[in-house]
């Protein structure tokens, strides 16, 4: 439906968008067939022309009640109209008379009261605003007047809201019908309370919708001749029995199982029945409960329902010891035989299964284990039993849930057509479809096929209706129409009901084959449907096929055709359950008919689903249809979302956008001659002026812009599809010039005239501003001479105040300076105080370090000295040391060197104790002096608190009036110079506390010294005493050595006396002469830690080692 013309720079049209489907833009430039197009949201776009789309810039904000209004019929323009109203809340739009319902996912309780039925009822259709109860009341009007049936038609995927639309459709018209009573309960009551009771037993939650119907439901309203509901009856196709064994998660199986297992205990003890976790057909998925939803509150809510639409109590039993049944069917597993391909019970726990599900059935529990695992075949000769393997046991289990449940859905939909009943006089009705709508999923089976095939069904149908309707409205303008093509799907629907070829028909034949499996069934689908253009082969799969319906291409997989097809009930069963104790049961499966012909064997779902869904169409084809589309907004099932894509794609499968392509195909742009001229007449003002006929002035307008085959009506203009966006293209170039040449003539006359008044203005402005000067002028002398006057006062004033001040400032300032000066004189002579004592004290500090440093050099110099002397002696020693009698003289010497060192111990110890007696006695001297302080400073705060006392008793005992007397000066300065003499004493306090911290600092730093020198002295001792013990010992070798002198001189005189002496001798003496010239030093060092002195002794005895 795009077009490449009429699209210039400047233009506002839609692009495809894949995000959001479409998106609103600016033409900025062309290039040849492709336009960069300025998206709304910032992006730009490049599209080629032929897939662009105008967009009408003068649609209404809110968007238009009916999209046949609409300048522009197109998908964007559908989709912006539909969006703009849901953004209101305005849920329901109109497509001619086709209505679109938008699910708004809460409640608008506002739209479904009595109020807004009683506005409609009787209302005109398009007279108010879109609403499901107008499609209502125009089906029941035309059934009144027109004597004629009608039907709506609700169609929309899973969680559209078609349930509740159909719901306010059968209030409504319960509304309009009256109170029509049957036994003590109406039929309108009946036929509404039948939704619970349906819904609880065929709808689940589904991945798209938590309420989601899995049957097709039609239900016939009949009225009698004065418009009353008279009877009704229900119409069910196609339940989906398949979900009773196989759900995928997070989808639901239907609610009656999750009901009753929410049911009060005592039902639960009853039926045996525990949690919903614990059952095999109800735990394949994760999913239990309902989000906002009371399992425990439906059921009771569903027996109600029952209750009103006739269903006894006994009934109610039955119905639910069927689905309890059911439930525990499913817990039944089965393990290999001792025989080959025979199956038995697993175990105990499927054994008490088995047990509960026959008595709650009223079977026989051995009947019913070998209606499960054993089959009978009759042959002429004899009957045969074969057992079955676990695996086909499994599906002979599941088959005999699936057609229990389905025996029992039908019950139901009979028991609510004869409870309400069905009024056989009736000659008008009203049939209200909820069916449901085209479906692809990932995973498409045969129920998928069926609801496609029903959507094929009734999109023919709602295509024939919106082309009639086209038809009329051509008609009724008069206009020639014959060569507007029809586009029909009629192909699809020959690829599948068609005979003998259609998919139906080959999938009924592979049926009657018992060799027959879906790999071969797949491969004639192949071979037959090779050439047809609706038929897909997949390249990747063997047994998948694809069709493309008319609202796109679905891949369905053929692996469970077969088994879903058959539509027959096992003999075994059939035998087990006609045979149940329960007469209710036993109802479900009559005795079959006798069979009379060999064909009358087979039957099939599809057979039969084909069958009803062409008694549909000729029920609808009878009545005059109305359509509902219902639209869901979004997947995530939230209010105020709208996706674009998704609702597009909904469009696409309901067929609004179908009908728009029909509509397309002919004339969709329609505008009274009025609308037309109105809008258009700018394009030729001459075909307008001096003519009255509208008709003909449109005619002349579109000739003259050189339109072809647009058609003029009685009432309208047709255009074809783009006309309308070329004319708009054409006004807005007419616009466009006619608005650059207004807005040069008003920019001349704005001009013109703010010069003329700005010359006006200035002139009287020039004579304001003189007058003003002048007024200035003389107010500005008139100031002058004030303001010299003024000044002259002010000054005089400021002079005295000036002076008084002065004087005051100098009197403070006096007063402030002696105040210093006082201050300064006496913080002098408190410093100088301070800075005497430091002195004394560093000059204290500076003798005794001058006497340490001397005492050290001293020590040194001796030291030094005494190395010198001894090493002279050491000479001189070497000299003499032949002589025994240096050895006397070097032990004296030693012994007095001895005797010297201990007194100067001792003297050092002496020391010491009179230096501790001198510090603690000066400690006490500073002790005594700190408590005389403190205790002048207790008697200065008592003195000073008895003054204080005197002087608030003075202050509390004199006269009212405060006269200044010499007394309480006195006494200010008094407490004055006592707070001064306090300060001083605490400065003072303070200053002596430092000098004692500091004394008994340097005290403790005294007492560790002293503490290392008497350690040291210690150490000196323990040496002193060793020494002894050497000299003792080497006084005892020198005697030996004397003694062996003695012997070898005289040996020496009388051998040769003047031979040296030998190197024992010599090494002996030499001994001795080293032992008494460095025993001085080695003391020294010892008590003077001189460690030169050390290694100089340590030194010559190594060598005096190596010489001996």
């Amino acid at each position: 439906m795009g077009t490449k013309v009429n699209i210039i720079v400047g233009s506002h049209v839609w692009a495809e968008e894949p995000d959001v489907a479409w998106v609103d833009g600016e033409v900025v430039k062309i290039n040849g067939d492709e336009a960069e197009i300025q998206a709304a949201n910032g992006k730009k776009i490049v599209s080629k022309l032929s897939k662009l789309y105008p967009k009408d810039m003068e649609a209404a904000a809110g968007g238009v009640d009916d999209m046949t209004k609409l300048s522009y019929l197109h998908e964007p323009g559908v989709l912006q109209n539909l969006a703009t109203r849901y953004e209101l809340n305005e849920i329901y739009t109109y497509t001619g008379n086709i209505l679109i319902a938008v699910n708004p996912f809460q409640r608008l309780q506002h739209l479904y009261d009595s109020h807004m039925m009683q506005q409609y009822k009787g209302a005109p259709f398009g007279e108010l605003s879109p609403h499901v109860f107008a499609v209502a009341d125009v089906a029941y009007r035309a059934m009144i007047h027109e004597g004629r049936s009608n039907s709506i038609l609700v169609s929309g995927e899973s969680g559209a809201g078609k349930t509740e639309t159909t719901k306010m459709l059968m209030q409504y018209l319960a509304y309009l019908g009256g109170r029509a009573a049957t036994e003590g309960r109406t039929v309108e009551q009946q036929v509404l309370e039948s939704n619970p009771v349906l819904e609880a037993f065929g709808n689940a939650k589904t991945v798209r919708n938590n309420n989601s119907s899995r049957f097709g439901k039609f239900v016939e309203i009949q009225f009698d001749k004065h418009g009353r509901i008279s009877g009704a009856a229900v119409r069910t196709y196609l339940l989906e029995r398949s979900r009773v064994c196989q759900i995928s998660d997070p989808e639901r199986n239907y609610h009656c199982f999750y009901l009753l297992c929410a049911a009060p205990q005592e039902e639960l003890d009853k039926y045996k029945l525990e949690n919903p976790r614990t059952y095999h057909y109800l735990n394949k998925s994760n999913c239990y409960d309902l989000v906002g939803v009371s399992d425990a509150r439906e059921y009771l809510a569903t027996r109600r329902a029952m209750d009103i639409v006739g269903i006894s109590t006994q009934e109610q039993d039955a119905i639910f010891r069927v689905v309890a049944a059911i439930l525990h069917i499913g817990n039944i597993e089965f393990a290999k035989g001792k025989e080959v391909d025979s199956s038995v019970l697993k175990d105990d726990k499927s054994k008490f299964h088995l047990e509960t599900a026959a008595e709650l059935l009223m079977c026989d529990p051995g009947a019913f284990t070998d209606a499960l695992c054993k089959r009978v075949m009759v042959t002429p000769e004899e009957v045969i039993k074969r057992s079955l393997d676990p695996y086909s046991a499994t599906i002979s289990r599941d088959g005999f849930a699936k057609t229990i449940y389905s025996r029992l859905f039908d019950w139901l939909v009979d028991k609510i057509n004869s409870s309400i009943g069905q009024d056989a006089n009736s000659k008008c009705l009203i049939g209200v479809l909820d069916i449901y709508g085209f479906e692809s999923f990932k995973s498409n089976s045969f129920e998928q096929f069926c609801i496609n095939y029903t959507n094929e069904k009734l999109q023919q149908h709602f295509n024939q209706h919106v082309f009639k309707m086209e038809q009329e409205e051509y008609t009724k303008e008069q206009i020639d129409w014959s060569y507007i093509e029809f586009v029909d799907n009629q192909d699809v629907l020959d690829l599948i009901e068609k005979k003998p070829g259609g998919v139906i028909a080959l999938l009924d034949e592979a049926c009657m084959f018992p060799k027959s499996t879906h790999e071969t069934f797949a491969q004639k689908l192949y071979q037959t449907f090779q050439k047809h253009k609706r038929f897909v082969k997949p390249k990747l799969s063997r047994t998948d096929f694809a069709i493309a319906h008319y609202a796109g291409e679905v891949l369905y997989q053929s692996d469970q055709f077969l088994d879903k097809n058959k539509d027959y009930v096992v003999a075994e069963h059939q035998e087990l359950l006609s045979a149940s104790r329960c007469s209710f049961i036993a109802g479900l499966f009559p005795p079959p008919p006798e069979e009379t012909s060999k064909s009358s064997k087979f039957s099939s779902i599809g057979a039969r689903f084909k069958q009803q869904l062409q008694a549909l169409m000729d029920t609808l084809n009878s009545t005059e249809p109305h359509y509902i589309r219902c639209v869901k907004p979004n997947n995530v099932l939230k209010p105020a979302i709208f996706e674009n894509v998704n609702v597009m794609q909904q469009l696409r499968c309901g067929g609004v956008l179908e009908a728009i392509r029909i509509s397309c195909a002919g004339y969709p742009t329609r505008r009274t001659f009025y609308e037309f001229l109105h809008r258009f007449g700018i394009l030729a003002p001459d075909a307008i002026e001096g003519n009255c006929d509208e008709k003909a002035a449109c005619k002349r307008i579109l000739e003259k812009k050189g339109l072809i085959g647009f058609q003029i009506g009685k009432t309208k203009v047709f255009l074809r599809a783009g006309q309308m966006a070329e004319l708009d293209a054409r006004r807005t170039e007419v616009l466009s010039v006619a608005a650059k040449t207004i807005q040069g003539k008003i920019r001349t006359h704005i001009m013109r005239k703010k010069f003329v008044s700005l010359r006006k203005a200035s002139v009287c402005f020039q004579a304001v501003w003189r007058g003003t000067l002048a007024c200035k002028l003389y107010d500005r002398m008139r100031r002058q001479a004030a303001s010299v006057k003024i000044q002259k006062n002010q000054r005089g004033h400021q002079a005295r105040r000036s002076y008084k001040l002065q004087v005051s400032s100098v009197l403070v300032i006096q007063a402030a300076l002696r105040a210093m000066a006082a201050r300064n004189e006496f913080r002098h002579k408190k410093r100088s105080k301070a800075a005497v004592t430091i002195q004394a004290r560093y000059r204290c500090h500076r003798a005794h370090s001058y006497h340490k440093k001397l005492k050290a050099a001293a020590i040194v110099a001796q030291c030094r000295w005494r190395g010198r002397i001894a090493r002279k002696e050491l000479r001189k020693l070497k000299m003499e040391a032949r002589e025994t009698g240096a050895l006397k003289q070097a032990k004296d010497k030693l012994e007095k060197t001895v005797e010297e060192l201990t007194w100067r111990v001792q003297l050092e110890k002496r020391m010491r104790t009179d230096l501790e007696e001198a510090k603690a006695q000066e400690l006490s001297k500073f002790q005594s002096s700190m408590d005389a302080l403190q205790a002048k400073l207790d008697e200065t705060n008592a003195v000073l608190l008895k003054e204080r006392e005197a002087a608030k008793k003075a202050i509390a005992e004199a006269p009212p009036v405060v006269k200044e007397t010499e007394v309480i000066v006195q006494d200010t300065e008094k407490v004055h110079t006592l707070k001064a003499e306090v300060d001083e004493l605490k400065t003072s306090l303070q200053s002596e506390k430092q000098r004692a911290d500091e004394l008994e600092k340097k005290r403790s730093e005294e007492a560790q010294a002293n503490e290392e020198k008497q350690k040291k002295i210690e150490e000196t001792e323990v040496k002193i005493r060793q020494f002894q013990d050497y000299l003792r010992r080497l006084e005892e070798k020198l005697s030996n050595v004397e003694s062996e002198n003695k012997v070898l001189r005289q040996q020496a005189v009388s051998v040769a006396p003047a031979k040296i002496l030998s190197g024992r001798s010599k090494s002996n003496l030499q001994v001795s002469q080293l032992v008494v010239m460095f025993y001085p030093l080695f003391h020294l060092g010892q008590y003077i830690g001189n460690i030169h002195c050390f290694l100089i002794f340590a030194e010559e005895c190594g060598k005096w080692s190596c010489i001996s």
